[in-house]
């Protein structure tokens, strides 16, 4: 007797993720708004910091690995962004650790790092947004282009009169260039797709073979 295997959720593993990420979480906000307020960002903004630096990781993370990304550059960017959005906030707790605990002092050089965090931010993730739509308007417009020339399929004829415009356009082929039509030449004839020239074609070829198979009235 076969025997059916459930997989089942190991609670202990997402409550220990769960905790993991929301400490992670908290920490990391709050050891960068502290390293904001601690370069001359006004009170009320200084949440502003961390939150530029998590919406940067998320949305470089979300480009790399969502399977809607079909642009291999854009992905490329977008993962060297999320690994630099990471690093960044790495970056920023260790100075922080390091000005609370008095090693590091905050010098001209931290506040002006840390003061361009948000524009360089912006800037980033707006040449990722461009690169993507790119990607997106030549997926679609590549899809137009397909959809067009399948539009030129003259749907609404049937079968049979494709297939008497095929053996016409066959006949009139032998007639000029002394060889049965091609599958190109007969797309552009009949202003078919290659797959519906294709099926016409071999209906074409197996029609002709039928009426030769077929024996003759005396």
């Amino acid at each position: 007797m076969g025997t059916s295997v459930r997989g089942s959720r190991d609670w202990w593993v997402i409550l220990g993720m769960t905790v993991t990420a929301m400490s992670a979480a908290v920490s990391s906000f709050s050891g960068l708004r502290s390293l904001a307020a601690a370069t001359g960002w006004p009170e009320a903004l200084s949440p502003l910091f961390p939150l530029t630096v998590d919406a940067y990781a998320m949305t470089a993370t979300r480009v790399w690995l969502s399977g809607s990304t079909g642009s291999g550059r854009a992905r490329r960017f977008a993962r060297w962004n999320a690994i630099m959005a990471i690093g960044l906030s790495l970056v920023g707790n260790a100075v922080w650790h390091l000005i609370a605990a008095q090693v590091l002092t905050v010098s001209w050089v931290i506040v002006v790092l840390v003061g361009a965090v948000p524009p360089a931010v912006l800037g980033l993730l707006s040449h990722l947004a461009v690169l993507r739509s790119q990607a997106e308007a030549s997926r679609l417009q590549a899809a137009e282009d397909d959809q067009g020339e399948s539009g030129d399929e003259p749907t609404t004829a049937p079968d049979d009169e494709l297939l008497a415009q095929a053996r016409a356009a066959d006949a009139a082929h032998q007639a000029q260039h002394g060889k049965p039509i091609t599958r190109d030449h007969l797309r552009k004839a009949l202003r078919v797709s290659t797959e519906r020239a294709s099926h016409i074609l071999r209906e074409l070829r197996n029609t002709e073979i039928g009426e030769i198979g077929m024996p003759q009235d005396h």
